[in-house]
């Protein structure tokens, strides 16, 4: 009799477990409240105070918003009611002006009490051709499947960017940077900028800026030419083709496999540099390690090295040679190639 009951027992648990799960909630909330508009639009623009904004691309013409309210005091999930009483401190506007949809979303009194303050974010579902002009203080920022010229900017989250063609110009002041699969077309450019966070840029072209003022930077599969600067971690990269200028002031330079230009320095680490085409001007320098480079030297090359100690296969070279410094050509002179290390070796194909 007890081992029925232990069985009826377990089968009552189970069934109520698996009850629960069938009832949880979404990870997904649904959203607040959603609008379609229609006609010639090419612009979307957002601005919100407390939430994340997200623009993607599609083969529709209309333009879909959905706007997604959470609490913003650790308390995410709020009824309805209690979402609706704390709108009120809020004006709320979705509305099309001419080709242009408009998401905006402030609050009226910012010394209110903060306890009540609510993440308010906007999520656009659009035509591919459409430009963007994003504001948020308090949020990400996603876009992908886009052409065109994007404007955006965060104070407290990350930029996101998948397969996004055009003119890219994004800033953040407190997260870190995703870029994949993006084109900068014509004399568009792609300039991104973070104050406290990493930067990750790959299967990209075209013209590229990517700064951090605190995080490392990871460059994966580009065509530039690239301007990467940190001034707290490290630059890191592979597979490159185009001109490359890399810089930090508190790690070290790593590039693997580039064919182009180099102009890498840094004040606090190593510089380690794989080349497979030389096309164009080669300046290494540190100021606290070694710089160690592998590049084909069966073209012209005006060399001039410095270091601690330098190591290079000299053949064909007409110049001055000594422990700390080389200058002259290699058969008979032609790209330069500037290699210094304050403090450190320097190692050509060693």
């Amino acid at each position: 009799m007890k081992r029925n009951q232990f069985f009826l027992t377990l089968l009552g648990v189970t069934t109520l477990s698996l009850t629960t799960l069938a009832n949880r909630p979404s990870d997904d909330p649904a959203p607040y409240q959603t609008k379609t508009f229609s006609g010639n639009i090419n612009t979307v623009r957002a601005e919100t105070s407390g939430g994340s904004l997200t623009v993607e691309g599609g083969s529709g013409k209309d333009v879909k918003v959905e706007m997604y309210v959470r609490g913003n005091n650790g308390n995410g999930n709020l009824d309805k009611a209690e979402i609706e009483e704390r709108l009120r401190d809020y004006d709320i506007s979705i509305t099309q002006e001419g080709n242009t949809v408009v998401a905006t979303a402030k609050r009226r009194n910012n010394d209110r009490d903060w306890k009540r303050s609510l993440s308010i974010g906007f999520k656009f579902y659009t035509p591919r051709n459409i430009a963007t002009d994003l504001r948020t203080s308090g949020g990400s920022i996603h876009l992908a499947a886009l052409t065109g010229t994007q404007k955006f900017r965060t104070s407290g989250g990350s930029l996101h960017m998948s397969d996004v063609d055009g003119d890219i110009n994004g800033q953040t002041s407190g997260g870190s940077i995703h870029l994949d699969g993006c084109q900068a077309n014509g004399s568009g450019e792609i300039d991104l900028q973070t104050s406290g966070g990493s930067i990750e840029a790959k299967s990209s072209s075209g013209k590229m800026r990517l700064h951090t003022s605190g995080g490392s930077i990871r460059l994966t599969d580009l065509k530039g030419p690239i301007d990467a600067q940190t001034s707290g971690g490290s630059v890191n990269g592979e597979d490159i083709e185009g001109d490359i200028k890399a810089g930090t002031s508190g790690g070290s330079v790593r590039l693997e496999n580039i064919a182009g230009s180099i102009d890498a320095s840094t004040s606090a680490g190593g510089v380690d540099v794989s080349i497979s085409k030389l096309t164009g001007p080669i300046r290494l320098s540190t100021s606290a390690g070694s710089v160690r480079v592998r590049m084909p030297l069966d073209k012209g090359i005006s060399l001039n090295l410095s270091g601690n100690h330098i190591k290079i296969p000299l053949n064909n070279f007409s110049g001055d040679t000594d422990r700390n410094h080389i200058k002259g050509t290699l058969n008979g002179g032609g790209i330069p190639v500037t290699l210094s290390a304050s403090a450190g070796s320097v190692y050509v194909n060693q």
